[in-house]
């Protein structure tokens, strides 16, 4: 099957695509620039540029319309956060004889923001930080308590999410006026949660829960995301899942970062897509097989858990952490580490970059840790760049409300 992936440029991408060529299909990826990271890997066979996605939604999906009719792909894939666009488009795709798998606009507008997602929340009655949304930037400076993390209605990445500590900081929110926080609907203001973190992927059919896995965060990497995990049992975070899904009528992807609290699960975060399922296929469970069969309609039974206890790591966000805080002695220790599986790397499998039979993969990483020896700082180039070729910006989120409205 001739699969295209909505983004070329982030982590969940590059590992869609080497699950989706391991089960034997074609894979091409839509991206904005040549250097994209789904493309430094044997298992995608060709890309296409497309515009930048986050403030023109509209202008990226009919480029990515022109792909389809010139390509004639048979599905296409929403791996990062042009599922926004792509719930939109839906019928011209179906129009088009293309399989994708995603929800309604009107679910997806119940989650795609963090106001609409904290109001879904209380209305489920699911478990929640202590939070109030500030309206203005007067309410902003009134909050009850610190230290509080502040969240624009849109980010991707940890962009538009502030740790504030102290009263002073809650005077200047630069970060949520540039944001459009205010003209969104205000800012999150949420009480941290002591715990773990739980990443949270399922996958729906129409409101039925197909498959489920989650991981814990044991380390994070650059900007945010995990370089290692290991995979957990999910009875406990399943009831909250359906719920969730059910609510919805959802259909495709769900992911939730979830804190692991002494009493019970707390939902923090929601995400409309799939969020890097590597962990989730080495515990036993492909999540893209699932996602593909209810892009084509495929007959798909529901799925039985992945097993807990499984270690997986991202070598490169692991070197990039290294490089932004311990410089090149830091890259040569992570390397030493993973070369030899000791310490974080002791009894993990690689989850973005597995080398074996993959020369475009191995050459790729050795090109990007030969240049942080040589300039540490290009780190967060790295993570920079790729997170604005895919990121919906407020902006792009204000016009696609403008079309849906």
């Amino acid at each position: 099957m001739r699969v295209l992936l909505s983004d070329g440029s982030g982590l969940t991408s590059r590992q869609t695509a080497r699950l989706l060529a391991r089960a034997g299909h074609d894979v091409g990826v839509l991206a904005s620039e040549p250097l994209a990271l789904a493309r430094m890997t044997s298992a995608v066979r060709r890309w296409h540029r497309v515009p930048v996605y986050g403030d023109h939604p509209r202008a990226w999906a009919e480029a990515a319309m022109l792909v389809l009719d010139d390509e004639h792909y048979d599905v296409l894939l929403p791996t990062q956060e042009q599922v926004a666009i792509l719930a939109l488009f839906a019928e011209e795709l179906a129009a088009r004889g293309v399989a994708t798998a995603v929800p309604t606009f009107a679910a997806l507008r119940r989650v795609q923001d963090k106001l609409s997602a904290e109001e879904l929340l209380v209305e489920l009655g699911l478990p929640r930080p202590s939070s109030f949304i500030a309206r203005t930037p007067q309410e902003l400076t009134r909050a009850p308590s610190l230290p509080a993390y502040l969240k624009a209605p849109i980010g991707t990445a940890s962009s538009g999410v502030q740790l504030v500590r102290h009263r002073a900081e809650l005077a200047a929110p630069r970060t949520f006026d540039a944001r459009l926080a205010f003209q969104l609907g205000g800012v999150l203001v949420q009480q941290p949660v002591p715990g773990p973190l739980f990443m949270v992927q399922a996958i729906f059919e129409r409101g039925r829960l197909l498959a489920l896995h989650a991981n814990r965060r044991d380390r994070v990497g650059v900007g945010g995301g995990a370089s290692h995990k290991t995979s957990v049992p999910t009875g406990a975070l399943r009831p909250v899942v359906e719920l969730i899904g059910t609510a919805l009528s959802w259909h495709g992807a769900l992911s939730l970062d979830v804190i692991d609290a002494p009493h019970a699960p707390i939902v923090i975060d929601i995400n409309p897509r799939l969020v890097e399922p590597g962990n989730a296929a080495a515990a036993g469970l492909d999540l893209v097989s699932v996602l593909l069969e209810v892009a084509t309609g495929r007959p798909h039974p529901i799925r039985q858990a992945s097993r807990p206890g499984v270690r997986t790591h991202q070598l490169l966000l692991g070197l990039l952490a290294a490089a932004e805080n311990r410089g090149r002695s830091g890259i040569i220790r992570e390397l030493h580490a993973a070369l030899t599986h000791h310490g974080d790397y002791n009894a993990s499998s690689e989850e973005l970059t597995p080398l074996a039979g993959d020369p475009t993969a191995a050459a790729a990483l050795a090109a990007t840790v030969t240049a942080l020896m040589i300039v540490p700082g290009l780190y967060s180039r790295l993570v920079g760049g790729s997170v604005a070729n895919y990121a919906l910006t407020p902006a792009g989120w204000r016009r696609l409300l403008a079309e849906a409205d």
